[in-house]
């Protein structure tokens, strides 16, 4: 089974409804819609497409990770107030992850990688600081729900990521030749 293009839902080769041999059927189907302009704009803009969206999700690691460095004692306060151990380092730790995140994902350099890495520091920062379920009732759980979304959809774009790579315009593409 494989997808063709914008008109071709798929084409199957083999056993088709009874039918033996390895012909190939395909269905086709013509959208009364206008999507073929939008395919035909996310087609013809996907390098610069997939260079705003990396551009986009390493923004919110870029925010933190400044706010971090101009309140370093904030966030250790902040870290100490979860109960983990030696927040000092964990807030070294956390803003050192984030710029290599950040550079990584804005440049394209090494971008699968830092897909990775965010999914891992995403989730492990979901699972820290933002257990909404254990705030009551209120605005202190509505924002750490709000936060704990936001992780979700951070989550979905280095899914997207991981899967597209940095495109053609990223330092990755540039090193390949």
């Amino acid at each position: 089974m494989r997808f063709a293009d914008r008109d071709t839902i798929f084409a199957y080769s083999g056993d088709v409804l009874g039918q033996q041999g390895d012909e190939a059927v395909t269905m086709t189907f013509r959208s009364p819609w206008p999507t073929s302009q939008i395919d035909k704009f996310a087609t013809s803009n996907a390098d610069l497409l997939i260079l705003i969206g990396r551009i986009l999700l390493a923004w919110v690691f870029v925010g933190s990770a400044y706010g971090a460095l101009t309140n370093f004692s904030g966030s250790v306060g902040y870290f100490r107030s979860l109960n983990l151990p030696v927040p000092q380092l964990f807030t070294a730790i956390t803003v050192l992850l984030e710029i290599l995140i950040s550079v990584g994902l804005i440049l394209g350099l090494g971008t699968r990688y830092c897909a990775i890495l965010v999914l891992l520091f995403v989730v492990a920062a979901t699972a820290i600081a933002h257990r909404y379920w254990e705030y009551p009732a209120g605005a202190q759980q509505i924002g750490q729900y709000n936060n704990f979304l936001k992780n979700i959809s951070i989550l979905g774009g280095a899914l997207l990521i991981l899967v597209t790579g940095g495109g053609r315009l990223s330092l990755d593409r540039r090193l390949a030749g």
